[in-house]
């Protein structure tokens, strides 16, 4: 069998020893693999690089598409990039998959039937970092969600489902709030549903879904989130069924794949043979599956778990009366290599004989672009004067000419202050101004720009617009509360 290339990065702190323990594992189980070694992390920051990672890394990465990486430091402080979040947004690795299984009665735990995936969309939502400081008081970071983006995770949460013999695909937004970004991908996650007879289908809301999952976990199989509630909710889910320290990850693309424990690197234990290599080995499993060598995934995995039984533990894990053998990362590591080929006699043993446990990336669907009308415009503006009294406000504006437009509404933090708003609402020096077009007819960019020249001449510091548009006659746009 020749060897897969892949790219290993033995990362910082507890990395160098974990990633030689879990590479000593794979390569004794048989793995076929031909490592491709890169330095990324704290000391390409401290040589001066903000991002971490050098061109040359990239090269590696884009010829084996493979990328197996130990924890890293980011320094802190301002100008640092994340190498997670730039390696992600690079490859297009667009869904992450954490798998969060307990192992009672061996390691504890308050839900020991806990066996849940947690899928979550990695490019988009509050993630894309777009954040600016407008006003004196007003900072705002933008919540970005694509129908592309939706569809391909929804996809992949389903597909995965569906090739593990899982049971149920559960959707967590917040939906009843952002009823456009987190309502397209509960609409996406219905439309794409339908193609999955076979399986159930549920939506939460995040927050009562959240409590569920931390509280009865069992109620759940696969999870299917946007970016910032995946990224919360999966460090939850695997805390609770054991360790953080036991889980992995994989970061899966079209075109590349990355695979890293969910920990981070641990500087204090650094050096003193005492971490944990669980993580980044069963991160190592999901990267044999995915390479396409499920034979040694499954040896590796078993033998894990035998490891655990027979109470062969690190410290992190370690409990008298239920552990025999407390151990460091490299015997732990050995103890794993001396039950290759052992199965776990308490514990459910894995089998990947289909080697389909890590979908490949999902396509998007080609759609026909929509009718779009601009009928409106949202100028934000800096204002801070009459004691912030909205009516002031109002009054002022309906001052400026603006013909071709009806000034609807002036909003503060979403709430409708102006016209007949409540004299007890609390206001900040940001609001926004709705002016519709008269009519709802379509407008012209060019007069939007008229209209920001006129406020500029009445001295109104405007600070952002929105077009207020139409699709297919369907607006695209949010009301604001108390509309």
């Amino acid at each position: 069998m020749s060897k897969t290339p892949i790219t290993v990065a033995y990362g910082d702190g507890i990395g160098p020893e974990i990633m030689a323990a879990s590479l000593q594992v794979l390569q004794a189980a048989g793995a076929q693999i031909d490592i491709e070694e890169i330095v990324v992390g704290e000391k390409i920051y401290m040589a001066g690089n903000t991002a971490g990672i050098e061109p040359a890394a990239w090269d590696s990465l884009r010829r084996t598409k493979v990328f197996y990486k130990a924890p890293l430091t980011t320094p802190q402080g301002t100008g640092f990039k994340s190498i997670n979040v730039t390696t992600r947004k690079t490859l297009g690795l667009y869904a992450n998959v954490r798998p969060c299984v307990s192992y009672s009665p061996f390691i504890k735990t308050k839900h020991p039937i806990m066996d849940i995936v947690i899928i979550r969309e990695n490019e988009e939502d509050l993630y894309a970092g777009i954040e600016h400081r407008q006003t004196d008081e007003v900072y705002q970071c933008l919540k970005l969600i694509t129908r592309p983006g939706c569809e391909k995770i929804v996809r992949y949460a389903f597909e995965y489902a569906r090739r593990n013999n899982r049971k149920k695909v559960t959707a967590f937004t917040k939906d009843n709030i952002m009823k456009l970004t987190d309502g397209l991908f509960h609409k996406v996650f219905d439309e794409i549903g339908v193609e999955y007879p076979e399986l159930e289908k549920e939506h939460w809301i995040v927050d009562i879904g959240a409590a569920k999952m931390a509280d009865t976990p069992e109620m759940f199989d696969v999870l299917v989130l946007p970016n910032l509630y995946g990224d919360v909710l999966s460090d939850v889910a695997a805390q609770i069924a054991g360790s953080v320290g036991l889980a992995g990850s994989a970061n899966i693309g079209q075109h590349a794949a990355m695979f890293e424990a969910i920990h981070g690197s641990a500087p204090r234990r650094a050096g003193q043979n005492l971490a944990n290599p669980s993580g980044l080995l069963l991160a190592g499993v999901m990267m044999m599956v995915h390479i396409g060598q499920p034979d040694v995934a499954e040896r590796v995995h078993n033998a894990w778990l035998r490891t655990v039984e027979d109470g062969v533990h690190t410290y992190d894990i370690f409990r008298d009366g239920v552990s025999k053998q407390k151990v460091g990362t490299k015997e732990f590591g050995e103890a794993i290599i001396a039950r290759l080929g052992q199965q776990p006699q308490t514990l459910k043993p894995v089998s990947y004989a289909n080697g389909d446990s890590i979908p490949p990336g999902a396509a998007v669907s080609v759609r026909a672009p929509a009718k779009k009308d601009t009928v409106g415009v949202d100028i934000f503006l800096a204002w801070d004067e009459a004691d912030r009294n909205p009516n002031v406000l109002g009054e002022q504006l309906l001052k400026v000419n603006h013909d071709g437009f009806d000034l609807a509404m002036i909003s503060n933090r979403g709430q409708k202050v102006w016209p007949k708003g409540a004299a007890e609402t609390f206001c900040v020096d940001h609001w926004r101004c709705r002016y519709m077009s008269k009519d709802n007819a379509p407008l012209k960019h060019g007069q939007i720009v008229e209209l920001l020249g006129k406020l500029s001449d009445a001295g109104f510091d405007f600070i952002k617009t929105e077009h207020l548009c139409n699709f297919d006659g369907i607006p695209g746009y949010s009301l604001g509360q108390g509309q």
